[in-house]
């Protein structure tokens, strides 16, 4: 009941949208609204659509708002780094590309994207009342899960992240190499950020009984140290998790990687099972954030598009595992969203901005 009753409240959305600009556009914003009908005269006036996003996917739910509305929906996939530093160039060059944005890395999407100008979110009143308030600023379109992950042929009996950093477990923990990977060095940074160093520090006193002593700054650079002491860098979550789950072997292996990759599990026929309720944490969430060009030729368009990617007919292609719509969550993963925001390390842009760069110093020099 309420998942239909939020999916009801969402769909509403298409009744009040905004044609003015401004830091979030909304109704009571903006002071101009149009109905839904005129907002689609205007997108098909403008005739064509283009969206650049991190996901393959994405083309899926580009193919699905064509068909649906007969606009012409352009979708190109780009990597972290690549997104950020091709939307820059083209606002700078006041050139039109992309007119909507799907993108990860939030430390940099805010400040280098949002901050600046280049990116602007939209949201309807409506969408505002059913969006998490944590998600609405920029507004977040998927929240990905990255977890702890065990081969299953032997109980996991791990409970707490520090037992992972113990002599036992030298180089049979994986996890893709942080510098290739901007969400992975993200997390490392929240681990230094001092809630949740505090939590590692009591995690560590409460698996050995005693204090932590410190060699770093804090636990949480502390735990970074111990980790990377013991793990082995991957290239890609598709490596590790073969590696991890492979049957038959003598010694249990684990993984940092996204869950979603269980989906495929059976029909690899590898054995693996996520380390849920570790303490403090069992892996990491990562938001994808969703705003219009600066230079937007198809601002309606894009409006329209945003308006869709929310519905649930929308939302079906990114319907896996390891994707949660901060509404809408995930219809394939049996723990809920919330449960999720109380388990796992979740990025705070700001926090990351400020403090990239000390950690990705340290985590390099370990490397």
């Amino acid at each position: 009941m309420k998942r239909t009753m939020i999916v009801l409240i969402v769909l509403l959305a298409v009744a009040g949208l905004a044609f003015a600009g401004g830091k979030k556009e909304s109704a009571s914003k903006a002071g101009s609204t149009v109905s839904h009908e005129e907002l689609v005269s205007a997108a098909k006036a403008e005739g064509e659509l283009n969206i650049y996003t991190f996901t393959s996917r994405g083309s899926k739910v580009g193919e699905l708002f064509e068909n649906k509305y007969g606009i012409k929906t352009n979708v190109t996939q780009l990597g972290d780094s690549a997104m950020i530093t091709r939307v820059t160039a083209e606002a700078k060059a006041d050139v039109a590309g992309a007119d909507l944005v799907f993108a990860q890395d939030s430390g940099r999407v805010l400040t280098e994207l949002f901050d600046t100008g280049y990116l602007t979110e939209y949201i309807t009143d409506e969408l505002s009342a059913v969006v998490p308030d944590q998600f609405e600023s920029p507004l977040v379109y998927d929240l990905n899960i990255k977890a702890f992950i065990f081969n299953s042929e032997q109980p996991v009996n791990v409970t707490n992240v520090w037992q992972l950093t113990e002599p036992a477990w030298k180089n049979r923990i994986q996890l893709k190499n942080p510098q290739s990977e901007s969400v992975g060095m993200n997390f490392f940074v929240m681990l230094t950020k001092p809630e949740w160093a505090e939590k590692l520090e009591r995690a560590y006193k409460s698996l050995y009984g005693r204090d932590l002593v410190l060699t770093t700054p804090n636990a949480g650079y502390e735990f970074i140290k111990a980790l990377m002491a013991n793990a082995v860098l991957g290239k890609s979550d598709t490596t590790i998790c073969e590696a991890v789950g492979t049957k038959g072997q003598a010694q249990q292996l684990a993984g940092l990687f996204t869950i979603n990759k269980l989906r495929t599990a059976h029909d690899k026929n590898l054995a693996l099972e996520i380390g849920y309720d570790m303490v403090p944490f069992s892996g990491f969430m990562y938001p994808i954030y969703t705003g219009i060009t600066k230079n937007s030729k198809h601002p309606n368009a894009a409006r329209l598009f945003t308006e869709f990617a929310f519905t649930e007919e929308g939302w079906k292609p990114m319907d896996t595992l390891g994707d949660n719509s901060p509404i809408l969550g995930s219809s394939e993963d049996t723990h809920s969203l919330d449960y999720w925001q109380k388990n796992l390390v979740i990025e705070d842009p700001v926090w990351i901005a400020a403090h990239r760069y000390e950690v990705e110093e340290f985590v390099n020099a370990l490397i």
